[in-house]
């Protein structure tokens, strides 16, 4: 690898960790409401409106932010990796900046292949820390950690729902990426190549919105694996209610998408004055 890219991939996963901090602390109420609508028991919510009612009741608001310290030590790793695979994935498919649309697709899904690696552990943990309800028996984060390797080890464990987290995050971030560029090349040809923070911001939204559209129903199955309290055998998980939480996970990465774009371009074109790279 030459020294130009090295120094852009550093960039890269200096730049992801701000975009993953800013999505986790902009997106975690809105995430907590769309896991709990996709894992909680039947009849136990009436919608989405009614588990941010009974959970600001219930257990009070930094519920909502139940489950922050396992993405928010996680997703600036996450994304970190994401946005470096995403930049070295580009890289390969062609040594060009100006890729088309498909081009950004395919880097897109072989960087949220990479980025399972990390992902699936991360929203594992994320996801049964959620799933608890405020009762007395609710356990801490480093409990749930240390019992998952104690009782299934790392594959079955720390990994659990590994392989279903691949085949979300492929089509996903090649929606993500794909309508991000879009949006971001629409608005450069009004405003030309430093496109207003809103714009990004604008743009980072559309891409949230199609990473969920692309891969909803994988994302509730892997949410239903993750929980159990054993590892699947066959094809357990139950398909029905593949699009609930839709509603709280689009309106939440309006903000959540939108803040990780625009943190993660301003902190490279900073970086990119900074090093020259």
């Amino acid at each position: 690898m030459s020294t130009h890219s090295t120094q852009a991939t550093i960039n890269e996963l200096i730049a992801g960790s701000f975009g993953g901090a800013a999505q986790v602390l902009v997106g975690q109420p809105l995430d907590t409401i769309k896991t709990r609508a996709q894992i909680a028991p039947k009849g136990m919510f009436k919608g989405p409106m009614d588990i941010l009612t009974q959970t600001l009741r219930k257990e009070g608001f930094l519920a909502l932010y139940k489950g922050m310290l396992s993405p928010l030590l996680g997703i600036a790793g996450v994304n970190s990796l994401l946005f470096a695979a995403y930049g070295t994935s580009k890289r390969i498919i062609s040594p060009f900046p100006d890729l088309s649309l498909k081009q950004i697709a395919a880097a897109g899904a072989m960087a949220g292949a990479a980025n399972a690696v990390l992902a699936s552990p991360v929203e594992m943990f994320k996801v049964r820390m959620q799933g608890q309800y405020g009762a007395a028996t609710d356990k801490r984060l480093r409990v749930v950690v240390s019992e998952m390797w104690r009782d299934w080890g790392f594959r079955k464990g720390i990994m659990r729902g590994y392989w279903v987290t691949v085949a979300r995050e492929i089509p996903a971030y090649a929606g993500f990426y794909s309508a991000f560029e879009f949006s971001k090349r629409s608005f450069a040809k009004k405003y030309g190549k430093d496109i207003p923070v809103w714009a990004l911001l604008a743009s980072g939204s559309t891409g949230g919105i199609a990473y969920w559209l692309a891969c909803y129903p994988l994302d509730v199955v892997k949410s239903r694996i993750q929980l159990r309290a054993e590892p699947p055998k066959g094809s357990p998980i139950h398909v029905a209610g593949l699009f609930r939480g839709l509603t709280p996970s689009l309106l939440r990465s309006i903000p959540a998408a939108g803040s990780t774009f625009a943190a993660f371009e301003l902190t490279r074109d900073y970086l990119l004055k900074a090093t020259g790279v």
